[in-house]
């Protein structure tokens, strides 16, 4: 397992992949999260009651704004030209849920950057609602799937 880990050098330290010998290929990656709260704080979201404003609109905005600085936030990722990024939502059971789709033309994949657009989605809501809900729960954060590369294609199992 060790010798699979590309973030360190041969004698263990922290080290940014190079990647300038690899080929540029189209890479995608979907990352989803969900964030739990109360049956006020749902409503209130779905019939755009929250005094701060449009919460799905600003998370969105949000979401994507993190996915263009992910190299600024996660110390080894490599700073990427995005092609693509949506965040979407879907209001259901007392709780939203979150998918962002990341795509690139590029040497190295865009995993980190759709999980951090998922995250800072989720975390956004909980931003612009703690003030009725401190309860919430940000959950299930995780990659879906990704393509592209030279690891090949990624389905999460479940």
């Amino acid at each position: 397992m060790a010798d699979k880990l590309t973030h360190f050098d041969a004698s263990g330290k922290a080290v940014m992949v190079d990647v300038s010998d690899k080929n540029d290929t189209v890479r995608t990656a979907v990352a989803k999260a969900q964030i739990m709260m109360s049956s006020q704080t749902y409503s209130a979201i779905e019939k755009g009651q929250i005094g701060k404003g449009d919460v799905l609109g600003v998370a969105r905005v949000a979401g994507i704004m993190a996915a263009k600085k992910t190299w600024d936030l996660i110390p080894m990722c490599h700073p990427l030209m995005l092609s693509k990024c949506t965040v979407d939502f879907e209001l259901k059971d007392g709780c939203v849920f979150i998918e962002a789709l990341v795509k690139t033309t590029g040497k190295t994949g865009v995993e980190m950057e759709a999980l951090t657009a998922a995250s800072t989605a989720a975390l956004t809501i909980y931003d612009m609602c703690k003030a009725i809900d401190k309860n919430m729960i940000i959950n299930d954060i995780h990659l879906v799937r990704k393509t592209g590369g030279k690891s090949g294609d990624f389905v999460h199992e479940r």
